[in-house]
């Protein structure tokens, strides 16, 4: 009976034995890496004039092709109105009457390729015209109203056939579309964001670079401490570890400071903005990275410092691994 109760209890005693070896073996991992993070902290604290100077370059690097980026966004949002617009103006000549163009307008909306034709009258072109600009009193002087009877097209597509077809017809004088330079702002917009992304990767190798180098001279200084392990039969990722949360860090108050420099630019600009754009009649404000954004950046930044202390422990851990003779 006693024999029969040991030969039970012996399994159980192992599989306790072999939970709290696992348990064990967690709480070391988790009591090691929690270590590293906040020792590697306490290193970055313990020289703030050298943290601030490699924290501050990394900033500046980060916010260059962020703020460029931001730019391009906001002027294709503020010129997003005047891209989206297909409108196609047709000046009649000053003999067609307002009933001619009417009936023009009628013909020219039942084509497939046209949304709608809207007819703007002299007299409603003069007022508009009186309406936004200063010269409304030079225009009482006149005594017949110079402006033509003006056709509003909508057309569906890019509308460059349809604005072809209506410089062809006889009561056209002028045919307004802005097709073309719709497509020279795009271009250009394109030719910017490509101009963004290879800045941006540039100075994202720039980034790496610093981190490497702080990295590597963190390193240098505490050799003989990694000789020491490494003989003792520490692994890689043992002796990498504190570098690696160093090298994030030091990307994560980068991240920080970068956002806080655009976020400065940007009530700086926000007020000249501002008067610029009231002058047109409109208002515009300047659009941040947001929640989202800005989360990106701050787990971008850190990544980046993370993969140049990576680089830099690996290089070192290559050269002075021990050999077995």
């Amino acid at each position: 009976m006693s024999a029969k109760g040991d030969t039970r209890a012996k399994p159980a005693a192992a599989e306790r034995k072999k939970a709290g070896g696992l348990g064990s073996r967690l709480r070391a991992w988790r009591e090691q890496h929690l270590y590293s993070l906040v020792s590697s902290l306490g290193r970055l604290a313990a020289r703030p004039v050298a943290t601030g100077l490699t924290v501050g370059v990394m900033a500046i690097a980060l916010a260059l092709p962020l703020g460029l980026g931001m730019a391009l966004g906001n002027i294709e949002r503020f010129s997003g109105s005047v891209t989206e617009s297909r409108e196609i103006g047709v000046f009649l000549k000053p003999e067609v009457t307002v009933a001619q163009a009417r009936e023009l307008a009628d013909g020219i909306g039942a084509r497939a390729d046209v949304v709608a034709v809207g007819v703007r009258t002299p007299d409603e072109g003069l007022a508009e015209f009186r309406a936004m600009s200063d010269l409304a009193g030079a225009l009482d002087v006149l005594e017949d109203n110079p402006l033509p009877t003006v056709l509003v097209v909508q057309p569906k597509g890019d509308g460059d056939t349809l604005a072809a077809d209506l410089r062809q017809l006889p009561q056209a004088d002028i045919v307004q579309h802005d097709a073309a330079w719709r497509q020279r702002l795009s271009a250009w917009l394109a030719f910017g964001e490509r101009v963004v992304q290879v800045v941006a990767v540039l100075l994202g190798l720039g980034v790496l670079l610093v981190v490497g180098n702080t990295v590597r001279l963190d390193i240098g200084a505490r050799s003989e401490e990694i000789a020491v392990l490494q003989h003792l039969g520490a692994t890689d990722a043992f002796v990498r570890r504190p570098f690696l949360y160093l090298g994030a860090w030091y990307g994560l108050a980068a991240g920080v400071l970068a956002g806080l420099l655009l976020a400065v630019a940007g009530l700086l600009m926000q007020g000249r903005l501002s008067a610029l754009v009231a002058s047109y009649g409109t208002q515009f404000d300047l659009s941040g990275p947001g929640l989202r954004g800005s989360l990106i950046l701050l787990a971008g930044s850190a990544l980046m410092g993370w993969l140049g202390a990576w680089l830099a422990t690996g290089h070192h851990l290559r050269r002075t691994r021990p050999v077995d003779v």
